[in-house]
């Protein structure tokens, strides 16, 4: 195959130079031809500049009777007609394409330049799809998660109308229609969040800081959480320093560590350690003696709007952007996520950087 490949490439050049000396030779016959009859014969040089000039032209205007007769353009519509109405379906939003079908004439021919453009029109419609896919089931997950606090919402509230309620269920009420608004609150914040990480003119503004100082501050912080369900904390951080931006990453560190307290039973403990590992990154591990998830949990627990189990997160007030944040937050530091869960054993989440 690939033979008979450089045989027809090696025909098409030959075909290329001689069409160019028939070229050259009838505008050296013609030029001369002409010069005797207007008996004015110029310089060579100038004879043979317009000598080559005269060659191209007849070359190009070969090529393009050539390319007008019919068997050519029927060959050439072949295949453009396709690819025309292709890109035109893809303008309209259509990205259910395949020209695999066309492909398969080139016969094993893919250096050919329209097998080349075929694939790409395929490859690109297959990625715009599935980028269509991911936008419907976006708008659809955050219509369903604003739709919920919503329903609550307007519920409660005409359940306030009424003259017969005690002040008890009264407050309930209230209670509910804030926990709700702060839901949607959050969700709004985390979306405008990872607009402004995914940006591409996000530019981070780093700083050298200690990294154990950080952990241990948004620890006490959050001290209420996991004094409330008696969770044990063991920590050892050692000095570590981390050039990174330290908002970002305090937003990191909260979410991890809300989750192992959200996740993790009364009682329970939470290991977080700050260390180096033996090439100098920076190493941070949280691990909790929580509920665990599985192995399909695991690979999907960085997706937008992904829970692992709905109603036990709803309840919670999570809306399932927190470890998305996070996750693009680790990618811009160049870091490194390595999760280790099991159900009913606890997760183990180790974080490292590239550079201190």
């Amino acid at each position: 195959m690939k033979q008979r490949e450089f045989l027809k490439r090696l025909i098409g050049m030959f075909a290329v130079i001689g069409s160019l000396l028939i070229s050259w030779a009838f505008a050296y016959w013609l030029t001369s031809f002409l010069y005797d009859v207007i008996q004015f014969h110029p310089h060579a040089l100038t004879k043979q500049l317009i000598n080559s000039i005269l060659g191209f032209l007849l070359f190009g205007l070969g090529v393009f009777f050539v390319t007008r007769i019919k068997w050519v353009r029927e060959r050439q519509d072949k295949f453009l007609h396709p690819m025309i109405q292709a890109m035109r379906m893809m303008a309209e939003g259509n990205f259910n394409i395949d020209l695999s079908f066309y492909m398969s004439q080139f016969k094993g021919r893919t250096e050919h330049p329209y097998y080349k453009i075929i694939e790409n029109i395929n490859n690109m419609a297959d990625k715009l799809g599935k980028m269509e896919e991911m936008r419907q089931e976006f708008i659809s997950n955050v219509s369903h998660e604003i739709q919920s606090p919503l329903t609550s919402i307007s519920g409660f509230a005409h359940a306030l109308k009424r003259d017969d309620l005690s002040p008890e269920e009264r407050k309930h009420y209230l209670e509910i229609i804030e926990m709700e608004s702060i839901r949607l609150s959050k969700l709004s914040e985390n979306l405008l969040k990872l607009t402004s990480l995914e940006s591409d003119d996000l530019t981070l503004e780093r700083k050298t800081y200690r990294l154990d100082h950080q952990l241990r501050r948004i620890i006490l912080a959050n001290e209420p959480q996991w004094a409330e369900k008696d969770i044990e904390m063991d920590i050892s951080l050692e000095n570590v320093s981390l050039t990174a931006n330290e908002d970002l990453m305090d937003q990191v560190w909260i979410n991890l560590i809300h989750n192992s307290i959200k996740f993790t039973p009364n009682a329970g403990t939470i290991t977080v350690t700050v260390d180096k590992l033996p090439n100098g990154q920076p190493m941070v591990q949280i691990k909790d003696s929580g509920i665990g998830m599985d192995e399909e949990a695991v690979m999907h627990m960085f997706e937008r709007f992904y829970k692992a189990d709905k109603s036990r997160t709803r309840n919670a007030g999570g809306n399932g952007l927190g470890l998305s944040i996070v996750k693009k937050i680790i990618d811009l530091h160049k870091g490194k996520m390595e999760v280790r869960s099991e159900c009913n054993k606890g997760t183990e989440i180790i974080v490292t950087f590239v550079h201190g």
